[in-house]
């Protein structure tokens, strides 16, 4: 059985031979058995070109590197996936213009300003660059202002979305895909299917993202006060990011070889929105692209890493085939309740977490393997896999005891 068969028979809920094992990468630094060089340097820390559209990494990650570390794993034992971000447009009728405020006296950093003129008017984002030092492997602030990144939000001095007047822009910046888009898209799919072909991998492509992006725009706070006091406004925004993430979708849908759709999930949860809150914004997105995705025959997967137990039920009822990332440290659900909640309806990754194994407690982390392993025993629809990365923090020895319990357990 290869990898590709394996991961999706899992998601479809049929017995395989062993729960597969996977870990996605956010920096993590393998063992030096494993690294390789790269234009004379060596390649230290892993990533996914998941993130190649919305983080910049210390060191470039192309595709011969994706090759690199599904072949690593595969060397392990493990799975794993070869993931492709589907990227997205903006309307060529918008400019814009980068400028710097320079930090005032006990302030932590300049103030990086990115102003886009648009058809439906001006539009601010500023964000303060703090210029901390990080260790090796973590993503770094960019010295410009992206419309959509992580590290944005604790460091906003102006979110895009800053006022009701700004959302009409929006449609502008993020935008479907146009032609350009649409062909680098299709190059990069066709550059990697023969390897996913020769090697058995399956090919996952983040293509929607939901209600990050509209956290992202307006910020936490702005976007839950605006889903409570401005619905039609907020509405709008959702629907807007909603259309884009529909067409970036298709797109994925387009090419041969794309085997699941992925929408993030990790600002959806209970930490953000109420169960109503939730049923009214972001199901009815889940369930057209679940609908989408399923009529070209193609499994759908969304991210949720908190809120599982009350949330969770509510996607698999909508349509989607697996949920990453169910933890029971990070969401405190034990294995056990996760497979009587979902074991008949949705397929789960998860059972064991990052922090554990930062943790370096070998027993914990094995006590943490079996105790997920034997919740799932003969259910199918279980990927064992750590919540919801390994960073550059996460030691290679702890990542042995994983691999190790994960082969003694089985």
């Amino acid at each position: 059985m290869t990898s590709r068969e394996r991961i999706l028979k899992t998601i479809a809920g049929e017995s395989v031979g062993h729960t597969p094992l996977m870990a996605w990468c956010f920096g993590f630094a393998p063992a030096p058995t494993l690294r390789w060089e790269k234009a004379g340097r060596e390649v230290t820390h892993w990533y996914s070109l998941r993130l190649e559209h919305i983080h910049t990494l210390p060191a470039a990650w192309d595709l011969e590197d994706e090759f690199r570390r599904v072949l690593a794993w595969q060397s392990l034992g493990a799975d794993d996936l070869l993931e492709v971000s589907v990227p997205w447009s903006t309307s060529p009728e918008v400019t814009w213009t980068d400028s710097q405020i320079p930090a005032g006296t006990g302030e932590r950093g300049p103030v990086l300003v990115r102003e886009y003129r648009t058809p439906a008017g001006l539009l601010r984002h500023a964000v303060r660059r703090t210029q901390e030092e990080t260790g090796p492997g973590w993503v770094v602030q960019p010295d410009h202002v992206p419309l959509f990144e992580d590290l944005n939000l604790p460091r906003a001095v102006e979110h895009a979305v800053s006022s009701l007047a700004d959302i009409p822009a929006v449609p502008y910046l993020y935008a479907p895909p146009d032609v350009a888009a649409r062909e680098r898209f299709a190059a990069r799919v066709s550059a990697l299917r023969p390897f996913a072909e020769r090697h058995g991998v399956a090919v996952q492509a983040w293509s929607a993202f939901g209600m990050d992006a509209v956290v992202w725009l307006a910020g936490p706070e702005r976007a839950v006060l605006m889903a409570m006091e401005q619905p039609q406004a907020f509405g709008a925004l959702v629907d807007s990011v909603a259309a884009t993430d529909f067409a970036r979708t298709e797109l994925a849908l387009a090419e041969p070889g794309v085997d699941i759709v992925v929408e993030r999930g990790w600002y959806s949860s209970t930490d953000f929105w109420s169960p109503r809150l939730f049923d009214r914004y972001v199901l009815p997105q889940v369930r057209e692209l679940t609908t989408l995705t399923h009529r070209r025959g193609v499994r759908f997967a969304d991210v949720m890493t908190t809120g599982v137990e009350l949330l969770g039920p509510r996607l698999a009822e909508a349509g989607v085939d697996l949920l990453y990332f169910v933890g029971p440290v990070q969401d405190g659900l034990p294995p056990e309740r996760a497979r009587q909640l979902f074991g008949d309806c949705m397929a789960v990754a998860g059972g064991c977490s990052a922090i554990t194994l930062t943790s370096r407690d070998r027993r914990a982390i094995r006590q943490e393997v079996e105790h997920a392993l034997a919740a799932f025993a003969g259910a199918g629809g279980f990927i064992l896999q750590p919540v919801d990365a390994l960073f550059p923090d996460t030691p290679w020895a702890a990542v042995e005891a994983l691999i190790e319990a994960w082969r003694e357990a089985q």
